[in-house]
C-alpha cells in the first residue's frame, strides 16, 4: 500500500477531532493584527480577531503560505517515504496554491490540489482524500478522484455584513453600500473558484439564515444525503441549532458543525453561516 500523507491549509476549517482522526497535517496561513503576525489556528482566536476590529476599526490582513513554509512542512514527510496530497483554498482568492505548486516542483512527490473552494468546502476534499488513501488508492488515483469531486461540492454562505469583504477588496463599494442601505444579507456562492453573489435576504440574522438554509436545501434534489457541514463564524448558537435541525429534517444523516478559522473570518465577518454539501454525479 502506498504511503500517502494528507496535508491542507488552515482555511479548510475542519474540527480538531477530524484532523486528528484522519492524521491530517495543517499548515497555517498568517494573520496580521496591526504589525503582529499570528498564525491561523495556532496562536490567534477568532474572538481576538473580532475584538481587534471592534477596538481599532481596522481589519486584519491575511498572508498566503510561502514556498519556504510548504517545503519546511513537506520535507519531513518526504524523508519518511510519504507521497503528499495537499489541499489548497481556491487559487482565485489566494496565492497559496501557486506557492504550493512552486514548492512541489522543487521537492517532488507532492500533489497540490486547487480545491476551487474555501472553508469546509475544501475540508470535504480533505476527508475524502483521507478515505481514498485509507482504501489503498495510489496518489494519482486520489488526485483524479478529488478533481472530479470538487466539481460537485456545493459551497455557499450567507453574510450578515459586507464590511469585511469590501475592506478586503473582495466586493465593490457600490454593492456593499446598496446592501447596507437596503438591509440585505447576501448569499455568496463559490462558482468556478470565485465568489459570486446569489440571493439577497432581508430581515433579522435568524430569519436571513433560516431563509437561506431552506432555499439552499430546496435548490436541487440530488444532494448526497449522507452528510452536510454547517460552518459558521460566531453565529448565534440557538440559530445554529435550528439550522442543524432543519438540515436533519431534510433527510441528511450526518450533520457536522464546524467553525470558520481566523483567515476565513477575517473576510466574512461575525454571524456568517454556510452549508457545504455534495451534489450528485455529474
Amino acid at each position: 500500500m502506498a504511503k500517502i500523507k494528507i496535508i491542507c491549509d488552515s482555511t479548510c476549517d475542519l474540527t480538531k477531532e477530524l484532523y486528528e482522526k484522519y492524521s491530517v497535517e495543517v499548515v497555517p496561513l498568517g494573520v496580521l493584527l496591526g504589525d503582529e503576525l499570528r498564525h491561523d489556528g495556532v496562536d490567534v482566536e477568532v474572538s481576538e480577531l473580532y475584538d481587534y476590529v471592534s477596538k481599532t476599526g481596522v481589519l486584519p490582513k491575511t498572508s498566503a503560505i510561502s514556498e519556504y513554509e510548504y517545503r519546511s512542512v513537506w520535507s519531513g514527510f518526504r524523508e519518511q517515504g510519504y507521497e503528499i496530497i495537499h489541499i489548497n483554498i481556491s487559487s482565485e482568492i489566494s496565492a497559496c496554491h501557486q506557492n504550493a505548486l512552486l514548492a512541489a516542483e522543487e521537492l517532488g512527490g507532492v500533489y497540490p490540489i486547487d480545491s476551487r473552494l474555501l472553508s469546509t468546502g475544501s475540508g470535504i476534499l480533505v476527508l475524502a482524500a483521507a478515505e481514498y488513501a485509507k482504501a489503498g488508492m495510489d496518489a494519482e488515483t486520489v488526485v483524479d478522484k478529488l478533481n472530479e469531486l470538487k466539481t460537485r461540492v456545493d459551497c455557499s454562505f450567507v453574510l450578515q455584513t459586507l464590511e469585511y469583504l469590501q475592506k478586503g477588496g473582495r466586493c465593490s463599494s457600490v454593492l456593499a453600500f446598496g446592501a447596507n442601505v437596503l438591509k440585505l444579507r447576501p448569499e455568496i456562492n463559490m462558482e468556478n473558484g470565485s465568489m459570486d453573489v446569489g440571493h439577497k435576504y432581508r430581515g433579522s440574522a435568524e430569519k436571513s439564515i433560516l431563509d437561506y438554509v431552506n432555499g439552499r436545501l430546496c435548490s436541487r434534489d440530488d444532494f448526497d444525503r449522507r452528510i452536510c457541514f454547517v460552518v459558521h463564524s460566531y453565529a448565534d448558537p440557538a440559530v445554529v441549532e435550528k439550522v442543524k435541525e432543519t438540515v436533519r429534517a431534510a433527510g441528511f444523516e450526518h450533520v457536522i458543525e464546524t467553525r470558520a478559522g481566523s483567515t476565513i473570518s477575517s473576510h466574512c465577518g461575525a454571524g456568517t453561516l454556510g452549508l457545504m454539501m455534495i451534489r450528485g454525479e455529474a
